[in-house]
């Protein structure tokens, strides 16, 4: 198989072996070419599986892998598979917790994600949501980031934030969204089935989103810049949720 790195593997009948192996991709990008061009049959099974695909020019994929014979088409290598909604809500209940999840809307930069996933797993939270598009993927550089974290984290990969916050609502979740202009998180109950939005590192969480969000909550902020880091914003809220949940249970004993 034609490897340029960890992550990137080229060549038609790589990238077709690749997805037939069932190891989990994050993208395959494909030369551009007429409605019935020689690349169908990847094209279906990529549909199949649900796995993201963009069209792109010869000159795009020569800069990628510095001109080696790529046959018009590479694959994004994840770093692991992925898992769904419901593998996250199964390992609440194999706990016997209530469910604990962030979901991250549109997080582009590796290194937030990498960091976040670390935190998810030291505060014990049960997984992370995150869309197929517009947003990074799980790459190496996301798993060294992450120190290991990645192995433990379940990543749920979802086409639409939106319908998956439904469903988490109709499951019994209550969905807190974390931005400027909200309640106080320090003061906001943060017990019980919860999900934790971010928004992305430059425009927050969208408007369709934030509209299904039980409750908006902030993090106080007492110096002259107004806004933090993703992974910042996202590190501290989780470890508000965990001081509320070891508190909460502490007085219940």
């Amino acid at each position: 198989m034609n490897y340029l790195n960890d992550e990137i593997v080229y060549g038609k009948n790589p990238v077709l072996e690749l997805l037939k192996s069932g190891k989990p991709v994050n993208k395959v990008l494909i030369q551009s070419e007429g409605p019935n061009g020689r690349n169908q049959e990847i094209i279906a099974l990529l549909h199949e599986k649900s796995i993201p695909y963009q069209f792109v020019d010869r000159q795009t994929l020569d800069r990628i892998t510095d001109r080696e014979r790529h046959q018009g088409m590479l694959a994004y290598i994840a770093a692991r598979e992925y898992s769904s909604i419901d593998d996250i809500l199964a390992l609440a209940e194999e706990r016997q917790e209530d469910p604990f999840i962030l979901m991250l809307d549109e997080i582009e930069d590796p290194h937030n994600l990498g960091a976040l996933l670390r935190t998810v797993d030291a505060v014990g939270a049960h997984g992370v949501i995150i869309p197929k598009r517009r947003s990074v993927a799980l790459t190496g550089t996301v798993a060294k980031t992450s120190a290991g974290a990645v192995e433990y984290v379940r990543v749920a990969r979802v086409s639409n934030l939106v319908q998956a916050l439904q469903e988490l609502k109709k499951r019994g979740c209550w969905v807190s969204g974390a931005e400027a202009g909200g309640r106080g998180a320090f003061e906001a109950d943060l017990t019980g089935a919860r999900v934790i939005v971010i928004g992305s590192e430059g425009k927050g969480i969208s408007r369709l989103l934030r509209e299904k969000c039980d409750e908006i909550v902030s993090l106080p902020m007492k110096g002259q810049v107004t806004s933090l880091n993703a992974s910042v914003a996202g590190s501290v809220m989780l470890y508000e949720v965990l001081r509320q949940r070891i508190s909460s249970t502490s007085q219940k004993v």
